[in-house]
C-alpha cells in the first residue's frame, strides 16, 4: 500500500501499467476509519483487481465550522486498518482539490434540500462536488458507498447518471455494533453514557408505527430530533445527543 499526499504523484501512478486494463474499486472516505469502512474495502478487494482509498476531510460539506474542527483525524490508524486491503491511498490537501476556492460546484436543486439538506444548507453541494473530483482522479469502474448515508447514496447515484459518468455506484449494507447502533466516526465523540443511550435511536426507528410516533418516542427518550421521515420503504432519522448529531435509517 502506498500513500499519496498530493494529486500529481497519484496521477503518475494512475497512468502506469499496473492500472491499465484492470478493474479498479474505489472507497472515498473522510478518514476516522472503522469496521464499516473496512467492510467497504473488503468488498472492493473481492470485486476488483486494484483498490484505491481516499482520506479527505472535505471542508465544503460542513455548514458548521465547529463541526469541521471537531471531526477526528486519525491518518496513522486509518492506514493500519486499510493496509492489507488497499493498493493506493490518496490524501491530498484541500488546496489541491479546490484550486478554484470552490467557485465551481455540483448542485442538485430538489432532493438535496430535503431531510439532511434542510438542516445542513449547502452540505450536499460539497459532497457531490468532492465525489465528482475524486471519481475524476481515480477513474474507477466501481465506487463503494454505505447505505447508512442513504440520502447521500441516492444523490451520488443520481449525479453519476445525470453526468454520464462511467462508474458503477455499489451500495453496501450498514454495519452495526452488537447493540444495533450504526457504525459512525461520530460515535467516538459520545460519552460512555450517551453511547449506551444512543442505541435507542435505531430501536425506536424500527419499532414506531409511523414517523410522528418515532419523533415523540425519541423526544421522550431525551434526543433532540431534526427529522424522521419515510421514503421509498426506508425510515430515515437524524437526532442530537450531547453535542453529537447522528443519522440512521432502517428498512420498513
Amino acid at each position: 500500500m502506498k500513500l499519496h499526499l498530493s494529486v500529481d504523484p497519484w496521477r503518475e501512478v494512475r497512468a502506469r501499467r499496473a492500472y491499465q486494463g484492470v478493474s479498479i474499486g474505489f472507497v472515498p472516505t473522510m478518514g476516522a476509519l472503522h469496521a464499516g469502512h473496512r467492510a467497504l474495502l473488503e468488498r472492493a478487494r473481492k470485486e476488483n483487481e486494484r483498490v484505491v482509498l481516499s482520506i479527505f476531510v472535505n471542508p465544503t460539506q460542513f455548514n458548521d465550522p465547529a463541526d469541521l474542527a471537531k471531526y477526528p483525524r486519525t491518518l496513522e490508524a486509518d492506514l493500519k486498518l486499510a493496509e492489507d486491503l488497499v493498493d493506493d491511498v490518496i490524501a491530498p490537501p484541500a488546496a489541491e482539490l479546490y484550486p478554484d476556492n470552490y467557485r465551481y460546484r455540483v448542485t442538485e436543486h430538489v432532493f438535496s434540500r430535503e431531510l439532511e439538506g434542510a438542516h445542513r444548507p449547502g452540505h450536499f453541494d460539497g459532497v457531490l462536488t468532492v465525489v465528482l473530483k475524486l471519481l475524476n482522479l481515480v477513474q474507477p469502474q466501481r465506487a463503494y458507498f454505505g447505505e447508512k448515508d442513504w440520502q447521500q447514496l441516492r444523490l451520488v447515484e443520481g449525479m453519476v447518471k445525470a453526468l454520464l459518468l462511467p462508474v458503477k455506484i455499489v451500495p453496501c449494507e450498514t454495519e452495526r455494533e452488537h447493540d444495533g447502533l450504526a457504525l459512525s466516526s461520530r460515535n467516538r465523540r459520545l460519552s460512555p453514557q450517551a453511547r449506551a443511550h444512543a442505541t435507542r435511536f435505531p430501536a425506536i426507528l424500527r419499532s414506531a408505527p409511523n414517523p410522528a410516533a418515532a419523533v415523540e418516542a425519541l423526544e421522550s427518550a431525551g434526543f433532540g430530533v431534526d427529522y424522521v421521515e419515510d421514503r421509498e420503504g426506508v425510515r430515515l432519522g437524524a437526532v442530537r445527543i450531547e453535542d453529537v448529531r447522528l443519522i440512521d435509517n432502517v428498512r420498513l
